[in-house]
């Protein structure tokens, strides 16, 4: 039978590497590991994998630096992230970063096998954001993570790209700040929704002709955002 999905193993842990490995295979996903954050940057640029599972704690590059590098270069990766420490302040980190689920250790492999397919589940049901779309005096290139208005092309941040791409994606739609923070950020209580105002802002600063008064990303009161063409 065929893989249903190609999953990137990064893990310098050989036990708890092989038993992941092992029960992938058996529920038939084509599985790599590679145990050093270098080859994971070198195996997503080869073959870009559907989802990647990757410990914190890496030899070299570690995970957190290693997804920071792959978020910027591709766009819609699904990363669960692994850590041995149980300190709040690092599934923060990764969630800040980007990281779209994390598993603490100890965990079991069952847990972590539910996590990928609801992640990968997640992933085949949302509406395809385009590479690039265009509006107003505004171009947009989420591959790149760059906004090009009026000729002049501006840098994207990882949070920015990816909350100006779900918007994009429920343009239309009104989208609430908690939604923003759950599909972006990864919801956890260290962050608030001022975090995504504050977002709103700079975004506004790079898209409108006038920030204070937007014709794009307009202010949904008592509710959130909602972005019009």
């Amino acid at each position: 039978m065929e893989p249903t999905a190609y999953i990137l193993v990064v893990e310098d842990d050989t036990t708890i590497a092989m038993g992941l490995v092992a029960a992938l295979e058996h529920e038939r996903f084509e599985v790599r590991h590679v145990e050093r954050g270098e080859d994971g940057l070198e195996s997503v640029r080869e073959r870009t994998p559907d989802l990647i599972i990757s410990d914190i704690m890496l030899p070299g590059i570690d995970g957190l630096e290693m997804m920071r590098t792959i978020k910027s270069e591709f766009s819609g990766i699904p990363v669960i992230m692994l850590t041995a420490k149980s300190d709040e302040i690092d599934r923060v980190m990764g969630l800040e970063m980007g990281a779209d689920d994390y598993v603490t250790k100890p965990f079991s492999v069952r847990e972590v096998i539910a996590r990928v397919k609801a992640r990968l589940r997640d992933r085949s049901s949302e509406p395809r954001t385009p590479d690039t779309f265009s509006f107003g005096l505004v171009t947009v290139d989420l591959r790149r993570r760059t906004l090009t208005r009026e000729g002049v092309e501006s840098h994207l941040t990882t949070h920015e790209a990816g909350t100006l791409a779900y918007l994009i994606t429920h343009r239309g739609r009104d989208v609430s700040r908690d939604e923003l923070l759950r599909e972006v950020w990864g919801y956890t209580a260290a962050l608030t929704t001022r975090t995504v105002d504050n977002q709103i802002l700079k975004l506004r600063k790079k898209i409108e002709e006038i920030p204070a008064q937007p014709r794009h990303i307009l202010t949904v009161h008592g509710t959130g955002y909602r972005f019009e063409a």
